[in-house]
């Protein structure tokens, strides 16, 4: 059985720092493409970024890019979202989520129902 738990999440200051982290377990983590989405108050789901399962490759929303890092522990089947320079607008839950396809160019990675998996979410709330 496969599962995905974020841990991290919490209440921060604008201009603060949060490091979320999703351990996996029941699949072959290294062989997994695994991103994270969040999803605002009153808004739709939306794709942040992803750690490709090789070549090391990275995507990032444009809305994040410059503050947000995502990187991957395959060792310890874990995939990480250092989260700096805070803002408001990045209050949301966080989900991460894994997928075995593989695609070409950072933008297909940003569709929902390419992932297989998801986790149950941690909540970012940053306030003003």
């Amino acid at each position: 059985q496969v599962q995905l738990a974020e841990s991290g999440g919490g209440l921060v200051q604008a201009g603060g720092s949060l490091r979320l982290s999703c351990a996996a377990s029941g699949l072959t983590f290294s062989t997994y493409s695994m991103g994270w989405f969040r999803q605002a108050p009153g808004k739709e789901r939306e794709f942040v970024a992803v750690a490709r399962w090789s070549g090391g490759a990275t995507y990032y929303a444009d809305s994040v890019k410059g503050r947000f890092t995502i990187s991957r522990d395959n060792a310890k089947n874990t995939v990480y979202l250092q989260m700096n320079s805070l803002r408001p607008e990045d209050t949301a839950i966080y989900y991460c989520a894994a997928t075995r396809r593989t695609v070409v160019g950072g933008n297909a990675y940003r569709v929902e129902n390419l992932y297989d998996y998801w986790g149950q979410g941690t909540q970012v709330t940053v306030s003003s």
